[in-house]
């Protein structure tokens, strides 16, 4: 017998027990999920249980990092219990859930080499509407960068130039809708997109890296922390204005970020770029950035019901 049950945050080791089972590659801990339900509108978590064994999580987000109308829904089963109905019985439950807050579509990541997962997702209707190529850079033994900058551009971290989030946020305004697959995405107010993209618990001033010409800021970078994986640091982001592209700026703020790297002792970096960003792509290759299978993202519709 299915039984499907809502976990509130005292509960979150019983659906980690089981998520980061299914999705080692990307580990998560009870801290890092509550703080991602403090920055979205809304948040839920489902475990399902089959005679009593916890056997498939999902877990629902409105309001952050999404298009307007789209929760992003995430399914996981345990190898042993696919093809019991589990995931669709998880699904449903999120759609329902998603419906009720408004939304109307649904997104979801599928690793690239699970070809089972998104036979599952596309039989329910979900399309493919992008892929993240995953990228890393092993750090042991990598000779320590200097930033070396272009002749006028200065390179400061955010916690010595914190009067530049004005500038940095212009900056997310021309970078974020030049990511394929974010053009027609609506940008957030200022306040928003600070508290989502600079205020989280992962997110750090001294591993953000502005780049200014004078008092403009023209480009920036940020890094990001996991607590699952205190050796690694992600690289979340790196943005320069249209008129200063092509000039060096994007190297010189990566050059910073893994001099930060291996001055603070971490063993990796690692970074998602979107399959058709191909400047990102090819300045990490540059840096000797080594592939890892990636995610492909799905977009379908909520069914709830069905």
């Amino acid at each position: 017998m299915i039984e499907i049950e809502e976990l509130d945050q005292g509960a979150l080791d019983r659906w980690l027990g089981v998520s980061n089972a299914v999705r080692p590659r990307d580990p998560l801990t009870p801290s890092m999920m509550i703080d991602w339900s403090s920055q979205a509108e809304s948040m839920i978590w489902l475990v399902a249980t089959a005679d009593g064994v916890d056997t498939a999580t999902g877990h629902g987000i409105i309001g952050w990092h999404a298009d307007p109308g789209v929760a992003r829904l995430e399914v996981s089963v345990l190898a042993p219990w696919e093809r019991h109905g589990l995931g669709t019985a998880v699904l449903e439950r999120l759609s329902a859930w998603a419906l009720a807050g408004g939304q109307s579509l649904a997104d979801g990541t599928v690793d690239e080499d699970d070809a089972g997962s998104l036979a599952w997702a596309g039989r329910r209707g979900f399309t493919e509407v992008g892929r993240d190529v995953l990228l890393r850079l092993d750090l042991d033994g990598f000779d320590r960068p200097e930033a070396d900058p272009p002749e006028g551009i200065t390179i400061t971290s955010w916690a010595d130039r914190p009067d530049t989030i004005g500038g940095i946020y212009e900056v997310a305004c021309e970078a974020y809708p030049d990511i394929p697959g974010r053009e027609s995405a609506a940008m957030a107010p200022f306040e928003k997109w600070r508290d989502n993209d600079l205020a989280g618990a992962s997110d750090r001033p001294d591993a953000t890296f502005v780049a200014t010409a004078g008092s403009e800021v023209v480009g920036y970078a940020k890094l990001s922390l996991s607590e699952a994986l205190p050796d690694t640091v992600f690289h979340d982001i790196t943005g320069v204005k249209r008129a200063w592209r092509g000039r060096g700026i994007a190297g010189a703020l990566k050059r910073t970020e893994i001099a930060w790297a291996i001055d603070g002792g971490y063993a990796m970096l690692k970074t998602a770029n979107e399959e058709r960003n191909a400047p990102i792509r090819v300045l990490n290759e540059r840096y000797g950035y080594v592939v890892e299978p990636g995610t492909i993202r799905v977009r379908g519709p909520l069914t709830a019901g069905s």
